[in-house]
């Protein structure tokens, strides 16, 4: 690589210490969402959706983005971006227990059905894309409020043939709202391939039809998509409506752990695509630029090791919700304000 190439984050507005930190947490979403995964098997929790093979995007988006301002509508594969959007990884592990203590739902809904007050994400629900239409509704606010934040909402590909996600894109572009929408086109729709849901083959191709940029970007490329994010949210920030983005990646896990893969790929398919895993890539990139190393890489695969296991124990022993609490913030409670 060239010195160009190597300190590319920099020229991005990276500092060291932030690309470092980019890894540290894409690789904490890798090993969260495997520990998951053995912990379905093993019958310690119901059930569990891989985000394995996304990291990469949904960090770098994180990084990109404005904590603390602005508002987040994810999708149900987002573990590392909510991570790098601060939520701890006791908190993923109390929700994937469906524990009491659960700051998504209190352990009500199903796992990666994400809600944060403190951090500005939002809830979300079973029905996939209905945050695409939600996130143009705070878009929406900020306009009128005249204040400087954006709403991002990220979706599979699937969910862009869903009114929902034709509806959201149409309003946003004719009032031009600071919005961002980002496909995690990761192949598959649960069993069906691309060529088989999406006519064209591209997801950013559609954003023409509603006066929006289209963006395609390789998923892999930590810095490429932290690069096209950033410049969507400064075009937001200017009053120059929304973006859509394609980050292209590949779904190595199963659609969840309710899925048989091998029904509808081949096991050479998966392989293929797990060589091109971005975050070896990335990690790589830090050992070029002189920032990282093999025995800081087996530091932190201990600490995680360390910091996955007591988040497990302490949600695994954390009670469970009482069966008086179903009714809870479906009727009104006394002494409630109404």
């Amino acid at each position: 690589m060239s010195i160009g190439q190597l300190m590319k984050h920099r020229k991005l507005g990276l500092s060291d210490e932030q690309a470092v930190a980019m890894y540290k947490m894409m690789q904490k979403a890798r090993k969260f969402d495997e520990r998951s995964y053995v912990l379905q098997r093993a019958g310690k929790i119901a059930f569990h959706v891989s985000g394995i093979g996304q990291e990469v995007t949904q960090v770098a988006v994180a990084f990109a983005l404005e904590l603390g301002k602005d508002y987040f509508l994810p999708y149900y594969r987002d573990y590392g971006f909510v991570l790098a959007a601060g939520m701890t990884m006791k908190e993923l592990m109390l929700s994937v227990f469906a524990k009491a203590e659960d700051p998504n739902s209190g352990g009500r809904q199903m796992p990666g059905h994400f809600s944060h007050k403190k951090l500005n994400i939002v809830t979300g629900s079973s029905p996939v894309t209905t945050q695409v239409p939600h996130a143009v509704g705070f878009a929406l606010a900020a306009k009128m409020k005249k204040q400087d934040f954006v709403a991002y909402a990220t979706f599979g590909e699937g969910s862009s043939n869903q009114g929902d996600f034709h509806e959201g894109l149409n309003f946003a572009g004719v009032h031009k709202l600071p919005c961002i929408f980002l496909c995690q086109n990761n192949q598959y729709a649960i069993s069906v391939p691309l060529n088989k849901q999406v006519a064209g083959g591209s997801v950013a191709e559609r954003g023409v039809g509603y006066g929006i940029p289209g963006i395609k970007v390789d998923g892999n490329d930590a810095l490429e998509v932290y690069r096209v994010v950033k410049e969507a949210r400064e075009r937001a920030i200017r009053g120059e409506g929304p973006t859509l983005i394609e980050s292209v990646m590949y779904r190595v896990s199963p659609h969840s752990t309710s899925d048989d893969d091998m029904l509808y790929r081949t096991k050479e398919e998966v392989e293929t695509n797990r060589s091109k895993d971005g975050i070896p890539v990335f990690r790589q990139y830090l050992i070029d630029c002189g920032l990282w190393s093999d025995e800081q890489e087996e530091e932190l695969v201990e600490q995680l090791k360390q910091e996955i296991t007591e988040a497990t124990q302490y949600a695994d022993r954390a009670p469970y919700p009482l069966p008086e609490d179903t009714l809870r913030h479906v009727y009104a409670e006394e002494g409630e304000v109404r």
